[in-house]
């Protein structure tokens, strides 16, 4: 018995420096590439490029900023100041007070963390913004406009989480987001989890399409298998739906401009679920289906979500 304990115990202490080896390539792999804003001891990440409409751009679930630097900032930055975040929990920024650690199960609800972005791009003077979020980060971009209807010119949504779906989002998440998971199975997950297997799961998430060329590089999939960050993204991924069901009942008093983006093959976040009755919800919301399109319209089907950028700026009368 004696010798078992022994060999848990050293494998567990192999288990931890092998994932702190492997953040710690990962960190020096992808430094920040932008500057950090600090809100209440909380520091966020943000990149800030461009001229002209001021437009905030909101990543998902399991991502980070450099989601939207591979191409989609390059592309908005000719007519616009582009500020592209690390949401709390994700990329460089951290979580705040209260949330993180090993021994905690809590997750920032999306109005919080829409606050704290919101913070931290006061002070770069932004005051009226289009607020574009893909996926989770829909969700976040739907709580910055319910926390400041008067000071969000519009909302763009690409495949965004906004409606209660049911079931739930399967066994790896909510096991990840319990305190079991967080003490012994994520550090697995980063010590382990094979290069095979990263890239079978991004192409399952732009599944029908395929990933672009470079974008697995330029991303960075390894930052997101820290074990802080896997921690937040599985607690905060787990834990949104009853602030989605309770947003949802206020989006009717959203009367900001809102485009919709979603594809018609995302299995991610079904369409049928999120954006089809989200376009009935907020008075005046377009939503344009894109079929055959997977979760990812950002990368694979861009002219449609710029397009859909161009109509809100011109809708909330920025140009």
């Amino acid at each position: 018995m004696v010798l078992l304990v022994l060999c848990g115990l050293a494998f567990f202490a192999f288990v931890q420096w092998r994932a702190a080896s492997h953040e710690a390539a990962a960190m020096d792999a992808y430094p920040p590439s932008g500057s950090f804003a600090e809100v209440d001891g909380t520091r966020i990440h943000l990149t800030v490029s461009g001229q002209g409409p001021d437009i905030i751009v909101i990543h998902g679930a399991s991502g980070s900023l450099r989601d939207a630097t591979f191409r989609l900032v390059g592309q908005l930055e000719k007519n616009h100041r582009v500020i592209a975040v690390d949401r709390p929990g994700m990329g460089w920024s951290e979580r705040p007070p209260g949330y993180g650690g090993v021994w905690n199960t809590a997750a920032e609800p999306p109005a919080l963390q829409a606050r704290l972005l919101q913070r931290a791009t006061d002070t770069l003077g932004v005051t009226n913004p289009v607020v574009v979020g893909h996926s989770y980060g829909g969700a976040v971009a739907l709580a910055w406009a319910l926390e400041r209807p008067d000071q969000t010119a519009g909302l763009v949504l690409l495949a965004a989480a906004s409606n209660p779906w049911p079931g739930s989002l399967g066994a790896l998440y909510q096991i990840n987001a319990s305190l079991a998971g967080s003490v012994f199975v994520i550090p697995l997950i980063t010590a382990l989890t094979p290069r095979g297997l990263v890239e079978d799961t991004v192409s399952t998430i732009f599944d029908p399409q395929e990933a672009p060329e470079g974008y697995l590089k330029h991303f960075g999939p390894e930052m997101t298998l820290r074990r802080n960050t896997m921690r937040a993204n599985a607690q905060q991924v787990n834990g949104l739906r009853p602030h989605i069901v309770e947003m949802s009942a206020r989006y009717n008093t959203l009367e900001m401009p809102v485009e919709i983006v979603h594809g018609t093959a995302d299995t991610i976040v079904p369409l049928h679920i999120h954006s089809e009755p989200l376009s009935g919800q907020i008075p005046g919301a377009v939503l344009t289906r894109l079929e055959g399109v997977g979760h990812m319209p950002q990368h694979v089907a861009s002219e449609a979500v710029l397009a859909a950028i161009d109509r809100a700026v011109a809708r909330a009368g920025l140009r």
